[in-house]
């Protein structure tokens, strides 16, 4: 049998929970968890097809975690086709593994490019808006919360525990993404803008994301982003894409003094460790990417990036942060079926 996280929702208290509760707050981007374990296991995961098998759902709910986490393409729609798409997520959450997962544990997360409707779509996808309401009825998004009539899906999440706290905020890398730089004429998909133009995330969400990080006391910071942060160099989507919003955002970081900034990215099809260190900031930034749950890049041969820590994983996976309050310690981890620990990070703040 396995042991899995035991929360209220919503008023309704499931069968079997004793001492860990989820208290979800209507008309407001912030939802408080309170659990009582410590250490703290979050689990994520991005790219994942609704009709190919996912061997994870149960070595998910072995972790026991707080938290599942989406990072992005939780199924593969790439449609216009609203009804097409709302079929594909009806089908995911029947899913018995999954099912079991969304009764026991709080999950969140953001959107991809293939959830969101078209491959590599950005500002100019003509269904974002009925795509996005789509999105928060199959993450069970009330009616009346404020993401319901905001531009964009993002949000964040509070979890509390006895020790300490931690801040889940979750980026829209989509709905205001500007057109990227065609690089085919060069042998790459994507080449960076030009220093200064373009959004990635678009100022409003930039606003918002500046009160979240300015306001957080959380010990740890947890931004999900559907692309990679830190991993530059190859020619597919990723934050480099627009340069200058990295520069804004390590800026926004060391001026919050935010505790512990961790991203968590997927869409590549592959999962790795990427390490910075900034100048200004007193811990690195690291970018745990985790993708994919379903497939993997299989034909993976390597890629630069310098700021990757071990080996890549190019086969399908799940990732684990495990966080230690009283040492301010985080625990990365790379997981394949059946418990297997395919690579992990330790990392102390």
């Amino acid at each position: 049998m396995h042991k899995v996280g035991c929360f209220l929702l919503l008023g309704s208290l499931l069968l079997g929970c004793k001492t860990n509760k989820a208290i979800v707050q209507t008309n407001q981007e912030i939802q408080t968890i309170t659990s009582e374990s410590d250490p703290l296991f979050i689990a994520f995961g991005s790219c994942n097809k609704h009709n190919e098998p996912n061997v994870f759902w149960d070595d998910i709910l072995e972790v026991n975690p707080a938290v599942f986490i989406w990072g992005g393409d939780n199924i593969y729609a790439d449609t216009e086709d609203m009804s097409k798409m709302q079929e594909m997520y009806e089908a995911q959450k029947k899913i018995p593994g999954y099912a079991a997962l969304a009764n026991n544990v709080f999950i969140t997360g953001t959107w991809d490019d293939h959830d969101y409707g078209v491959n590599d779509g950005g500002v100019g996808f003509s269904k974002k808006a009925e795509s996005q309401q789509l999105f928060l009825d199959f993450m069970g998004v009330s009616k009346d919360d404020s993401r319901r009539t905001q531009e964009g899906i993002y949000s964040s999440q509070l979890i509390k525990t006895t020790q300490g706290a931690v801040k889940i905020i979750n980026l829209d890398t989509r709905y205001f993404r500007t057109p990227l730089t065609d690089g085919r004429s060069t042998g790459v998909r994507y080449l960076p803008n030009t220093y200064g133009e373009g959004t990635l995330l678009g100022e409003q969400q930039w606003q918002w994301l500046e009160k979240e990080l300015m306001n957080s006391t959380a010990d740890f910071n947890l931004i999900v982003s559907s692309i990679q942060f830190l991993s530059a160099e190859h020619g597919f989507e990723k934050w480099a894409n627009h340069p200058h919003e990295i520069d804004r955002c390590l800026d926004l970081i060391k001026s919050s003094n935010a505790k512990g900034v961790i991203f968590l990215s997927g869409d590549r099809h592959i999962s790795e460790f990427s390490k910075r260190k900034v100048e200004g900031l007193s811990y690195p930034i690291i970018d745990f990417t985790s993708s994919g749950l379903t497939h993997s890049y299989s034909s993976y041969k390597g890629e630069p990036n310098q700021y990757k820590i071990g080996e890549t994983i190019a086969i399908p996976s799940f990732g684990v942060v495990q966080l230690d309050f009283n040492s301010k310690t985080a625990y990365f981890k790379i997981m394949g079926d059946e418990g297997t620990v395919l690579q992990e990070l330790k990392q102390s703040y």
